[in-house]
């Protein structure tokens, strides 16, 4: 996320309604939070700073969505996602996307065994909780697009047959936005998939001193066996319990509708934001308020997560590029103008 979100800090509002949580589901929400705040320390022990960008990671899995991280190369993209993955308990999976990948080399294919001469399905990388796309964009928009039922609706079909995914299931995918020789951009249907969109920043010049006297004193980064998982699969079904229960205001639902119909209306934008991004919206604004240790959802909330839930939902007009503008800049202009709930 451009602007950092703290997995500690939260938003002040006014006293928060009743919980909907019995005594013994809300002490497994603490042990969660717990536990997934202490992600933040695993995916330090390798990569130096990017603490909004692990939060936002920990959102997407809350939600059971996919993440699209995009930054230069050398951001350590790659090592973030891996490093997580060491820290949860969780199936990992990598796929490095290239122009001669398959669909069946992604979702798996019906082989032929002569032991039996039958044909045996064959399970392909995306049959695990956490799967790296490395540099998606590498890949042809018929590979790209194998991914999108297993996105959408977590499951695959073969010869007519579907086959369902693990729970949880989630892509994190990785992309280089200077690079455009040899890529096939992502199309929209595809971006819609994804639940956030992330920028990796280049580190601050503490931050990259800091990582040059870790490897001055012979830190490995293909050496992760210093991360110890941390959470897992019933840490964050017990945050997924709780983030569902986190209380809505009728208020700040038209926030989250108003500024979505806001982009659609935006004479900069040629693409606005889809029902499925408001609910998209919705979904990050309540996980990160039960991150920040709130049982209800405030404006703030949705303001600090409209860029990361939003950009990618969103297509500039071509004149509007040639101006110089951003989705995010955008995004900052129709927050700053539709009125949030007090």
């Amino acid at each position: 996320m451009n602007h950092p979100v703290d997995l500690g800090k939260g938003a002040e509002s006014d006293t928060p309604p009743p919980g909907a949580l019995s005594e013994d589901a809300r002490r497994q929400s603490e042990t969660a939070r717990a536990a997934l705040t202490a992600l933040r320390g695993e995916v330090a022990k390798t990569v130096v700073g990017q603490d909004s960008v692990v939060t936002g990671l920990v959102i997407a899995l809350l939600c059971r969505g996919h993440v699209l991280l995009e930054g230069v190369p050398g951001t350590a993209k790659t090592l973030l996602i891996k490093t997580l993955s060491r820290a949860l308990d969780l199936d990992f999976k990598r796929v490095q996307f290239t122009p001669d990948l398959m669909p069946g080399d992604v979702t798996g294919s019906l082989i032929y065994d002569n032991r039996t001469s039958e044909f045996e399905f064959r399970e392909g990388p995306v049959f695990t909780n956490l799967l790296l796309a490395d540099e998606i964009n590498r890949t042809p928009p018929k590979t790209q697009a194998s991914l999108l039922e297993a996105m959408e609706e977590r499951q695959v079909s073969v010869e007519g047959s579907a086959r369902a995914l693990p729970d949880p299931f989630v892509v994190c995918a990785t992309q280089n936005p200077i690079e455009y020789e040899g890529t096939y951009p992502l199309p929209e249907a595809q971006l819609d998939r994804f639940l956030v969109k992330l920028t990796v920043p280049v580190p601050t010049r503490d931050e990259e001193i800091a990582m040059l006297q870790r490897h001055a004193a012979g830190f490995d980064p293909r050496d992760l066996s210093e991360v110890q998982p941390v959470a897992g699969a019933a840490e964050l079904a017990a945050g997924r319990a709780a983030v569902r229960a986190v209380h809505l205001d009728q208020l700040v639902a038209a926030y989250v509708v108003d500024l979505c119909r806001a982009t659609r209306q935006s004479p900069s934008l040629q693409l606005g934001v889809s029902p499925r991004g408001a609910t998209a919206l919705l979904a990050t604004s309540r996980a990160w308020a039960w991150l920040s240790g709130r049982d209800y959802v405030t404006p703030d909330d949705v303001k600090a997560l409209a860029r990361p839930t939003l950009r990618h939902r969103v297509q500039l007009r071509p004149e509007a590029e040639l101006e110089g503008a951003t989705a995010d800049g955008v995004l900052e202009g129709i927050l700053s103008h539709v009125p949030a709930p007090r």
